[in-house]
């Protein structure tokens, strides 16, 4: 089998290039160099996406079965990507995400939710960012989603939907960050409630579905999580706590309390959200289809191992982003403890 990725050499794209080699596949990459590399085994093509002489360079050193296009962000830019290669590629497969859904993050979703609408050239300024509702991010990854299946057809393309993606060589930090927080032990603020379900899909089950996909030559979205049900953010934290072997205590406080002492949702406890539909996607279309996910114990274990060993997001603007600081989480738990509703 012969596969394409599109850039992504951190994270998601890395691990799908190590899946395929591992499968015995040649692979080919295409990205700019700037990240870290790819394993050896991988044929790599230097190039700008957005340079059309780079994107002719390209396509003569195909033909592949499949093309993953993990940096597509801009509907006309990936528009013009897909005419490109639809002559040198069987299938197109692009990395999307939730945030393509009109009702994300507040109501539930399954595929037959309603799309945000963006056509497939809109530039890289369409689309506008509403409080707890549509991103721009979600619009440009609709567009992106259309110019795929405008060139290369409904059939010849499988556009896959992951959530929230963790495991070993997460650049957003989210789990790393409340795996430092834990190993670091003393009292812990906790989101809400041990019993809030959550449905994290680890990097490395999202690469073996997408190689599935290609071998199965499956079409259509796919929303790419961990089934509904399968942890809670309970667990998250008990799993970060055995992992690093640390002596910490998780104080658990309801989300009206946090919302009024002004923590901020998904950023300064990262995977906190309060809304319905964050953590209720329906996955089995993507299960029926060959999606298996690992227990979250696995994920949180070895995103540990790799962080011991070396992992460093720092330099990631993301990573920069997430986490409270220590002094706020102590004024809060302080805060927590005198409060009147502590007690009720």
């Amino acid at each position: 089998m012969r596969l394409l990725v599109l850039g992504g050499t951190w994270f998601v794209g890395h691990a799908i290039v190590r899946a395929a080699i591992g499968a015995g596949w040649e692979v080919t990459t295409f990205n700019r160099g700037i990240s870290s590399a790819f394993p050896e085994a991988a044929r790599l093509v230097r190039g700008d996406r957005t340079h059309p002489e780079d994107l002719a360079d390209l396509a003569a050193a195909g033909p592949w079965e499949a093309v993953v296009d993990t940096s597509g962000y801009v509907p006309s830019n990936t528009l013009a990507v897909a005419r490109t290669l639809a002559p040198v590629a069987a299938r197109y497969v692009f990395m999307s995400t939730l945030s393509v859904y009109r009702d994300w993050p507040v109501k539930p979703l399954n595929e037959r939710s309603e799309v945000l609408d963006c056509p497939p050239d809109a530039g890289a300024d369409f689309g506008t960012d509403t409080e707890d509702g549509p991103t721009s991010y979600g619009y440009q990854k609709a567009g992106c989603e259309a110019a795929a299946v405008a060139v290369f057809g409904a059939d010849r393309t499988t556009v896959l939907r992951p959530g929230v993606i963790v495991g070993p060589r997460e650049y957003v930090g989210r789990l790393p960050w409340w795996l430092r927080r834990v190993a670091a032990s003393g009292e812990v603020l906790a989101p809400g409630s041990a019993d809030r379900a959550i449905q994290p899909v680890d990097v490395r089950d999202l690469a073996a579905f997408t190689l599935q996909a290609i071998r199965d030559q499956s079409s259509g979205a796919f929303n790419v999580c961990a089934p509904i049900g399968s942890a809670t953010f309970g667990d998250l934290l008990t799993h970060c706590g055995h992992s690093t072997h640390a002596d910490a205590s998780f104080t658990w406080v309801p989300d009206d309390f946090l919302l009024a002492q002004g923590v901020r949702q998904w950023s300064e406890l990262p995977l906190w959200r309060t809304f319905d539909g964050v953590w209720n996607v329906d996955t089995a279309a993507a299960q029926a289809a060959g999606l298996r996910t690992r227990p979250l114990e696995l994920t949180v274990r070895d995103t540990w191992r790799w962080l011991v060993e070396g992992g460093d997001i720092s330099n990631h603007d993301r990573a920069a982003e997430i986490g409270i600081s220590r002094e706020k989480e102590a004024q809060v738990l302080a805060a927590w403890h005198r409060s009147d509703k502590r007690s009720s």
